[in-house]
């Protein structure tokens, strides 16, 4: 009798430690996902709360790396889906925002990372059955486009803290758009738009356009997380990293990527230049007109005093 009470409360002290392990190591994600059907005319409701459920589980209890995620640590980041057209039962095409947001060290601030519009979406979803997914095979587009921005969110914030810290996040994001490329739908292929998965992908690592990544760390750990104590040195280095992304533009100037940065950072570049040296404020405004013309929310930088 000792013999079997030793041993079951061996095994209630490994439940326990097993419980105490997955409260203190989770999943990378903390994904919130947004369904907008409005468009849609049908009886059935059902089926789109139940994907944004389903959505949603596939990417905040997945695994995506072997690293030991604390629940603080975990990824916020949010998909919004907007669903235009339901062509048949259980067939949809949609577009999709796709933000990605990294605290900020010693405040309460979270910057954007990434802030992405994809509007090729093309999906099947059965209400209840399971999302499946294998890193080696193309199984259905809805998950390889999910795992797909799974990669490109850890990737991004791994950037974010270590110089090219999302090297090998990104050659597992390369290996969907590659699984799909037989798939023939939209949003995976190399010709077409400029602004699609592939493309952002092929940017991304593309070795000219490396000091791209290079100054998402600069920005981010150099810039950003020492801002509340160096305010001037930290505008400083921002101002070093958009002289840097003005040279890839020189080169590139319709690359996705860079679209995609100011896209997430116009606003927050505003308010980082909004005040300090004039000198400074007004190199920065000069390079982001140039850069991003379209925004006129760059005047501010030198309206204010």
């Amino acid at each position: 009798m000792q013999s079997f009470i030793t041993a079951m409360n061996k095994i209630v002290l490994s439940l326990f430690f097993s419980i105490l392990l997955i409260q203190v190591y989770s999943q990378e994600l903390n994904c919130k996902v947004t369904v907008n059907a409005d468009q849609i005319q049908t009886s059935d409701r059902g089926v789109f709360k139940d994907m944004e459920r389903g959505i949603a589980n596939f990417m905040n209890t997945r695994k995506w790396t072997n690293d030991a995620y604390k629940n603080y640590e975990r990824i916020n980041c949010a998909i919004f889906l907007n669903i235009s057209r339901m062509p048949s039962i259980g067939a949809f095409s949609a577009s999709a925002q796709i933000t990605v947001a990294r605290p900020v060290f010693n405040t309460n601030y979270e910057t954007v990372l990434f802030n992405f519009a994809d509007r090729e979406w093309e999906f099947e979803y059965i209400e209840s059955l399971p999302l499946e997914y294998n890193d080696n095979a193309y199984i259905n587009n809805l998950t390889s486009m999910l795992a797909y921005y799974a990669y490109i969110i850890i990737g991004m914030d791994g950037d974010s803290f270590a110089e090219k810290g999302g090297d090998v996040i990104f050659q597992k994001a390369f290996t969907v758009v590659n699984n799909a490329q037989s798939s023939n739908r939209p949003g995976w292929e190399s010709i077409g738009s400029n602004r699609n998965r592939y493309n952002l992908i092929e940017n991304i690592n593309n070795p000219q356009m490396t000091e791209l990544r290079k100054n998402t760390y600069k920005y981010h750990r150099l810039a950003l997380d020492t801002f509340d104590k160096t305010p001037d040195d930290s505008r400083a280095m921002v101002l070093t990293v958009l002289k840097n992304i003005q040279k890839v533009w020189q080169i590139y100037p319709n690359s996705i990527f860079i679209i995609s940065f100011f896209d997430s950072k116009a606003n927050e570049l505003v308010n980082i230049f909004s005040q300090g040296n004039l000198g400074v404020r007004r190199e920065a405004f000069d390079i982001l007109s140039a850069i991003d013309p379209k925004r006129n929310i760059y005047q501010k930088i030198i309206s204010s005093n």
